[in-house]
């Protein structure tokens, strides 16, 4: 039998799917990608044949599939945000960057190597992968699209909780990359910082960020001037109400600042920010960020059904109950506590930081990372694969 036609037809019901889930989900407790994990294990196992989905064996496609979904996810987030970036208005942001993520690589990192037994190499990659929080998975617990009302001031009262998860991740999926840089090139070089350690500083911390932020500052500012400020109301975009000039903008900021050796996660984020500050009441906000939204939901199914599906055929054939336990760790201790220490003392409550702690997801930038390391790294013999 072709499997073509019901893989066809299981895409346009996972697309209805994911058009409807969100409206009948809103209030139980279980979010869309529970439910495709679960829909992808399901299919996988009762029909046959379907195509293999070993993400291992697939491993360019995963790449390419989750960078994607990763880029759009934070253009989505930047767009949302309608803060000014100042030291008081983003403490909280800044404190689960200098202090939780850090403490998170470290603990993460120790844990590989002293309880699952990895190599340096290995288990910075781990600390790198599951350090970030996701912007794609932790959508549903981040600010909502911009106001409905171009002159509300409804979207700067964003709760606080939602506001930090949002610009954390938005930023530190970016930030994970000079730690999966350092991986690559210990797993490389060996060990010795004399060996990798002068290059990583230089390029991999200060060069790449700096050129992010730059390139996507730029790329920003030049794309609201043409959306709001252009001579011409033929080319003033904000008239004509274009929703997918936003993956324009995405791929533009991301495809630039790659070619600089930049990091685009962090120059895509920042070009959304740059965007909204241009006219942070302007209707045309959300029509972009609902486009935005849209692309990144369809490909988050895609990503989670398949992922299901290699679940059902394998994924985690030899995996140990002590690793099943360092997970655990990880996710209800390790994120938790480093995220309300990060917070103490800042602006949150006890309510909103417990919320903020506890809601640091994993899941598709993890997957990007882990993917790349291994694509240019040697990690075979460090336990990674």
């Amino acid at each position: 039998m072709d499997p073509a036609p019901l893989l066809y037809a299981g895409a346009g019901l996972a697309t209805l799917a994911a058009a409807l889930l969100p409206r009948l989900l809103d209030r139980a407790p279980i979010s869309m990608p529970m439910l495709f994990l679960s829909t992808g294990a399901l299919t996988f196992t009762i029909m046959d044949p379907l195509p293999d989905p070993d993400p291992v064996r697939h491993s360019t496609a995963l790449l390419h599939l989750t960078e994607v979904c990763v880029i759009i996810s934070l253009m989505g987030a930047g767009l949302a945000l309608n803060r000014a970036v100042s030291a008081r208005g983003w403490a909280s942001t800044w404190r689960l960057l200098a202090i939780t993520m850090p403490l998170s690589v470290v603990c993460v990192g120790v844990l590989g190597w002293s309880a699952l037994g990895l190599g340096v190499a290995a288990s910075v990659l781990l600390a790198a992968a599951l350090a970030p929080t996701d912007p794609v998975l932790a959508s549903e617990v981040q600010v909502a699209e911009p106001a409905e009302n171009p002159d509300s001031d409804e979207d700067e009262d964003e709760a606080e909780a939602g506001f930090a998860l949002t610009s954390e991740a938005g930023l530190n999926d970016g930030l994970a990359f000079p730690f999966t840089h350092a991986a690559i090139a210990i797993s490389l070089a060996g060990a010795a910082p004399s060996r990798w350690l002068a290059h990583w500083l230089a390029v991999d911390v200060l060069w790449r960020i700096v050129a992010a932020l730059a390139i996507g500052g730029l790329v920003g500012w030049l794309l609201g001037k043409l959306f709001f400020s252009a001579p011409s109301e033929r080319f003033r975009l904000a008239e004509h109400a274009e929703g997918f000039v936003a993956l324009a903008a995405t791929f533009l900021a991301y495809g630039l600042t790659e070619l600089a050796e930049g990091y685009g996660f962090i120059a895509v984020f920042v070009c959304a920010c740059t965007i909204r500050a241009a006219e942070r009441h302007h209707g045309y906000h959300q029509v972009l960020h609902r486009y935005v939204e849209q692309a990144e939901r369809m490909l988050t199914v895609l990503i989670v059904f398949l992922l299901g599906g290699a679940a059902a055929t394998g994924l985690f054939t030899g995996i140990s109950w002590p690793e099943i336990g360092i997970a655990t760790v990880i996710l209800l201790l390790v994120r938790p506590l480093t995220g309300w220490l990060g917070l103490l003392g800042g602006r949150t409550g006890p309510r909103e930081r417990a919320v903020i702690s506890f809601f640091g997801v994993r899941g598709v930038g993890s997957l990007f990372y882990v993917t790349y390391a291994i694509q240019e790294g040697q990690f075979s013999e460090h336990g990674v694969v």
